[in-house]
Protein backbone atom coordinates (compact mmCIF):
# COMPACT_ATOMS: atom_id res chain seq x y z
CA UNK A 1 0.00 0.00 0.00
CA UNK A 2 1.22 3.38 -0.92
CA UNK A 3 0.57 6.66 0.93
CA UNK A 4 1.71 10.16 1.16
CA UNK A 5 2.75 11.86 4.59
CA UNK A 6 1.09 15.36 4.51
CA UNK A 7 3.15 18.03 6.37
CA UNK A 8 2.08 21.59 7.91
CA UNK A 9 4.57 24.36 7.30
CA UNK A 10 3.04 26.50 10.43
CA UNK A 11 2.13 25.32 13.51
CA UNK A 12 -1.65 26.70 14.02
CA UNK A 13 -5.28 26.02 15.00
CA UNK A 14 -6.27 25.95 11.03
CA UNK A 15 -4.49 22.81 10.64
CA UNK A 16 -7.31 21.05 11.88
CA UNK A 17 -9.31 20.95 9.56
CA UNK A 18 -7.50 19.63 7.01
CA UNK A 19 -6.44 16.68 9.72
CA UNK A 20 -9.86 16.11 10.57
CA UNK A 21 -10.24 15.87 6.16
CA UNK A 22 -7.22 13.15 5.35
CA UNK A 23 -8.68 11.08 8.92
CA UNK A 24 -11.77 10.61 6.90
CA UNK A 25 -10.21 9.55 3.84
CA UNK A 26 -7.96 7.20 5.48
CA UNK A 27 -10.74 5.77 7.84
CA UNK A 28 -12.76 4.62 4.84
CA UNK A 29 -9.82 3.88 2.66
CA UNK A 30 -8.48 1.38 5.57
CA UNK A 31 -11.49 0.02 7.03
CA UNK A 32 -10.67 1.51 10.25
CA UNK A 33 -13.72 2.15 12.39
CA UNK A 34 -11.95 3.93 16.03
CA UNK A 35 -10.58 7.57 15.60
CA UNK A 36 -8.87 8.78 19.13
CA UNK A 37 -8.71 12.77 19.50
CA UNK A 38 -6.93 14.72 21.79
CA UNK A 39 -8.97 17.88 22.61
CA UNK A 40 -8.31 20.18 25.95
CA UNK A 41 -11.30 22.20 25.52
CA UNK A 42 -13.15 20.03 23.25
CA UNK A 43 -13.18 22.06 20.22
CA UNK A 44 -11.41 19.72 18.44
CA UNK A 45 -13.11 16.79 19.62
CA UNK A 46 -16.57 18.70 18.28
CA UNK A 47 -14.75 19.09 15.00
CA UNK A 48 -13.60 15.85 14.67
CA UNK A 49 -17.86 13.76 15.93
CA UNK A 50 -19.11 16.48 13.00
CA UNK A 51 -16.52 15.14 10.43
CA UNK A 52 -16.74 11.56 11.52
CA UNK A 53 -19.75 11.12 12.27
CA UNK A 54 -20.53 7.04 10.90
CA UNK A 55 -17.40 6.40 13.01
CA UNK A 56 -16.53 5.74 16.87
CA UNK A 57 -14.85 9.50 17.59
CA UNK A 58 -12.97 8.72 21.47
CA UNK A 59 -11.86 12.13 22.26
CA UNK A 60 -9.29 12.68 25.06
CA UNK A 61 -9.28 15.05 27.60
CA UNK A 62 -6.87 16.08 30.19
CA UNK A 63 -7.66 15.16 33.74
CA UNK A 64 -9.06 17.69 36.03
CA UNK A 65 -6.55 19.08 37.87
CA UNK A 66 -3.93 19.11 35.01
CA UNK A 67 -3.53 22.70 34.51
CA UNK A 68 -5.16 23.58 37.96
CA UNK A 69 -6.00 22.15 40.93
CA UNK A 70 -9.61 21.43 41.50
CA UNK A 71 -10.12 22.59 37.38
CA UNK A 72 -11.87 20.27 34.62
CA UNK A 73 -10.53 21.85 31.53
CA UNK A 74 -13.21 20.58 28.89
CA UNK A 75 -16.14 22.32 28.41
CA UNK A 76 -19.79 21.76 29.47
CA UNK A 77 -21.21 22.43 26.00
CA UNK A 78 -18.33 21.31 24.00
CA UNK A 79 -18.71 18.15 26.21
CA UNK A 80 -22.85 17.97 25.83
CA UNK A 81 -22.06 18.28 21.86
CA UNK A 82 -19.27 15.66 21.70
CA UNK A 83 -22.17 13.02 23.76
CA UNK A 84 -24.87 14.25 22.11
CA UNK A 85 -22.98 13.54 18.61
CA UNK A 86 -22.16 10.06 19.92
CA UNK A 87 -18.67 10.87 20.59
CA UNK A 88 -17.48 8.96 24.05
CA UNK A 89 -14.81 11.22 25.83
CA UNK A 90 -12.02 9.97 28.11
CA UNK A 91 -10.97 12.02 30.93
CA UNK A 92 -7.98 9.98 32.98
CA UNK A 93 -4.58 10.48 34.03
CA UNK A 94 -1.67 10.38 31.55
CA UNK A 95 -0.09 7.90 30.29
CA UNK A 96 3.14 9.30 30.26
CA UNK A 97 2.63 11.48 33.69
CA UNK A 98 0.85 10.60 36.69
CA UNK A 99 2.55 10.27 39.45
CA UNK A 100 5.99 10.62 37.42
CA UNK A 101 5.05 14.04 37.01
CA UNK A 102 4.66 15.09 40.36
CA UNK A 103 8.38 13.56 41.55
CA UNK A 104 9.67 15.19 38.49
CA UNK A 105 7.67 18.88 39.55
CA UNK A 106 8.48 18.32 42.96
CA UNK A 107 11.88 17.50 43.04
CA UNK A 108 13.00 18.62 39.94
CA UNK A 109 14.28 15.38 38.86
CA UNK A 110 13.56 13.39 35.23
CA UNK A 111 11.55 9.74 35.17
CA UNK A 112 11.19 7.43 32.85
CA UNK A 113 8.10 8.58 31.59
CA UNK A 114 9.99 12.05 30.42
CA UNK A 115 12.22 9.95 28.83
CA UNK A 116 9.81 8.21 26.80
CA UNK A 117 7.55 11.61 26.02
CA UNK A 118 10.75 13.30 25.27
CA UNK A 119 11.93 10.62 22.66
CA UNK A 120 8.44 10.86 20.80
CA UNK A 121 8.61 14.45 20.87
CA UNK A 122 11.43 13.88 18.29
CA UNK A 123 8.59 13.31 15.55
CA UNK A 124 6.71 16.17 17.06
CA UNK A 125 4.02 16.91 19.96
CA UNK A 126 1.71 15.32 18.73
CA UNK A 127 3.03 12.40 17.86
CA UNK A 128 3.89 11.92 21.70
CA UNK A 129 0.17 12.79 22.37
CA UNK A 130 -1.31 10.62 19.93
CA UNK A 131 0.65 7.42 21.30
CA UNK A 132 -0.05 8.50 25.10
CA UNK A 133 -4.11 8.70 24.04
CA UNK A 134 -3.55 5.90 22.53
CA UNK A 135 -2.31 3.78 25.49
CA UNK A 136 -4.96 5.79 27.98
CA UNK A 137 -7.89 4.45 26.14
CA UNK A 138 -6.63 0.63 25.53
CA UNK A 139 -6.03 0.59 29.35
CA UNK A 140 -9.69 2.55 30.16
CA UNK A 141 -10.82 -0.73 27.66
CA UNK A 142 -12.25 1.87 25.17
CA UNK A 143 -10.22 0.48 22.23
CA UNK A 144 -8.90 -3.20 21.64
CA UNK A 145 -5.40 -3.80 21.11
CA UNK A 146 -5.25 -5.95 18.29
CA UNK A 147 -7.76 -3.78 15.89
CA UNK A 148 -5.70 -0.05 14.62
CA UNK A 149 -7.29 3.27 15.32
CA UNK A 150 -6.18 6.58 13.74
CA UNK A 151 -4.72 8.76 16.89
CA UNK A 152 -5.05 12.50 16.39
CA UNK A 153 -2.64 15.14 18.26
CA UNK A 154 -1.68 18.61 18.21
CA UNK A 155 1.56 20.79 18.92
CA UNK A 156 -1.12 23.16 20.88
CA UNK A 157 -4.29 24.50 19.85
CA UNK A 158 -6.00 22.31 17.56
CA UNK A 159 -5.04 19.27 16.18
CA UNK A 160 -2.25 18.77 13.35
CA UNK A 161 -0.57 15.64 13.74
CA UNK A 162 -2.58 12.03 12.50
CA UNK A 163 -1.33 8.76 13.11
CA UNK A 164 -2.08 4.62 12.21
CA UNK A 165 -1.83 3.08 15.64
CA UNK A 166 -1.79 -0.84 16.45
CA UNK A 167 -2.63 -0.28 20.29
CA UNK A 168 -0.87 -1.49 23.50
CA UNK A 169 -1.22 -1.05 27.24
CA UNK A 170 0.77 0.80 29.10
CA UNK A 171 2.37 -2.23 31.09
CA UNK A 172 2.85 -3.91 27.53
CA UNK A 173 4.14 -0.14 25.88
CA UNK A 174 6.74 -1.93 23.40
CA UNK A 175 4.17 -3.62 21.94
CA UNK A 176 2.42 -0.31 20.52
CA UNK A 177 3.18 0.29 16.50
CA UNK A 178 3.05 3.31 14.87
CA UNK A 179 2.65 1.90 11.31
CA UNK A 180 2.02 5.33 9.68
CA UNK A 181 1.57 8.66 10.19
CA UNK A 182 -0.57 11.00 8.02
CA UNK A 183 0.33 14.31 8.83
CA UNK A 184 2.77 16.07 11.01
CA UNK A 185 4.20 19.58 11.38
CA UNK A 186 7.42 20.01 9.16
CA UNK A 187 8.67 23.05 11.49
CA UNK A 188 8.12 22.28 15.14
Amino acid sequence: MEYQTNYFLKLEPQNTEKTLTLVAEWVNRLEIDTVLVASTSGKTGVAAVEKLKDKNVIVVTHSAGFQEENKQELLPENRQKIENAGGQILTCQHALGGVSRAIRLGFKTIQVDDIVSNTLRLFGQGIKVAVEIVLMAADAGLIRTDQDVIAVGGSGRGADTAAIIKPANVSRFFDLKIRGILCKPWNF
